[in-house]
């Protein structure tokens, strides 16, 4: 039915039904954005873990903070995962949310923003006091119609910022990104740009980002890679613009234990590294497997999807050529179809080859247990594309209950580690 009436009704119309609903669940849940300090994170990479790091500086600063992302919604230590399949869920529920975060005692929120969320307005009526963004890369093209509005989606953020009653208004901004200067421009009170110019020396490993914030206090997180560094930059620029002491920052961005389906390491006593994360675009792909390509003769097997079925379909050559590049075996297996045939998903992902050869394997499971049995002391094993996703989207809405984790681990205790 839903399907049938978007295809029936003129974009405007549906826009102003969205727009009018965002504004009907302030209303019922009586504005609960206008007691609370929130901040909007957005980009195309990096969102969920900055809205995690982000949490984790204001708790350490002695905030109650409520988040919500695609990963998780949290009040306080009150966690739940996020099981609907998508970052900001409609039907007035993130004014709910907000209203049981304020009655729970929350100070602060924090909330992940996508583009589809902006483009359905699903922001609006919620009252900003600071916008955080991350960097921008060519993702929803198909959806969006273009990158051009693609970042006017993005960007319809900042001017909900600039529109905010709140005072002072702040935005942080990747200043490393060509769009950055188009966040910094927002007419707002506080402008914070962060830059990899800010954090030399650095060094970022599979282990760990460890960074000298503007060459004074030396801030170590224990998440991997260079793409961690530029998320712990975002949130250590929005705490230096809320006057939280870098003291405090340096202490509460070393306990990060890890985010969920985020470079994800599944421990089982294998003498090989396993990690699960979310990259699903070419250069998420590229920067994973850069942090992870181990040394010497030890191999890189890569089990990976491709994008969801009837979306960024540019992407998948490219995104096979990036693996064929990098790692040493690839399993190329089922991620999200939808409506589209698996098999050509996966064979399109295929054409990207021109090194080597990937293994198809259509069954999710039997992929990852192939990957793992391949496996030897030394190596490193990453599956990709899913991250903390509780579903495999099927044909006609179906949704086939998933987690890459908990596969790993029941394969892995196969295998005899427990």
């Amino acid at each position: 039915m839903k399907r049938a009436l978007r295809a029936l009704l003129p974009e405007s119309l549906i826009a102003r039904y969205h727009f009018l609903l965002a504004h009907l669940g302030a209303l019922a849940y009586r504005n609960p954005s206008h007691r609370l300090f929130v901040i909007a994170i957005t980009g195309t990479k990096g969102k969920s873990t900055t809205a995690e790091l982000v949490r984790s500086v204001l708790a350490g600063a002695g905030h109650t903070v409520a988040l919500a992302s695609t990963i998780r919604f949290a009040v306080g230590e009150r966690s739940e995962p996020n099981l609907f399949k998508m970052t900001m869920p409609g039907r007035f529920f993130l004014q709910k949310f907000l209203r049981q975060a304020l009655n729970a005692g929350a100070t602060h929120a924090v909330i992940e923003m996508t583009s589809e969320g902006a483009k359905q307005f699903r922001h609006a009526g919620i009252e900003l006091d600071a916008l955080v963004f991350t960097n921008l890369q060519r993702e929803h093209l198909e959806s969006h119609g273009g990158f051009e509005n693609y970042l006017k989606a993005k960007l319809s953020l900042a001017r909900a910022l600039e529109r905010s009653p709140k005072r002072p208004r702040i935005i942080v901004a990747n200043a490393d990104d060509p769009h950055g200067k188009d966040f910094l421009a927002a007419a707002v009170e506080v402008k914070a740009p962060f830059s990899l110019k800010d954090a030399e020396p650095y060094r970022a490993d599979e282990h760990s980002a460890r960074f000298v914030w503007r060459r004074g206090a030396l801030i170590d997180v224990p998440l991997p890679g260079l793409f961690n560094l530029e998320n712990a930059l975002a949130a250590v620029a929005l705490g230096d613009a809320l006057g939280v002491p870098v003291a405090v920052m340096q202490k509460a961005l070393a306990r990060v234990r890890g985010v969920p389906g985020r470079a994800e390491r599944v421990e089982a006593g294998q003498p090989f590294t396993v990690v699960v994360d979310y990259a699903h675009t070419p250069d998420s792909l590229r920067a994973l497997f850069a942090a992870f390509k181990p040394q010497g003769e030890h191999k890189l097997i890569c089990v990976i999807g491709s994008t969801g079925g009837g979306r960024d379909t540019w992407k998948r050559p490219e995104m096979g050529a990036i693996a064929d590049s990098y790692c040493d075996t690839v399993f190329l297996t089922d991620e999200d179809p939808y409506d589209e045939d698996p098999r050509a998903i996966v064979n399109a992902v295929a054409k990207g080859f021109m090194r080597g050869s990937p293994r198809i394997v259509m069954d999710r499971r039997e992929a990852i247990a192939a990957a793992l049995a391949e496996a030897k002391a030394g190596d490193a094993v990453l599956i990709t594309g899913k991250g903390t996703d509780p579903f495999i989207m099927r044909a006609k809405g179906a949704k086939e209950p998933w987690s890459d984790r908990r596969v790993v681990q029941e394969e892995l205790q196969k295998l005899g580690y427990h």
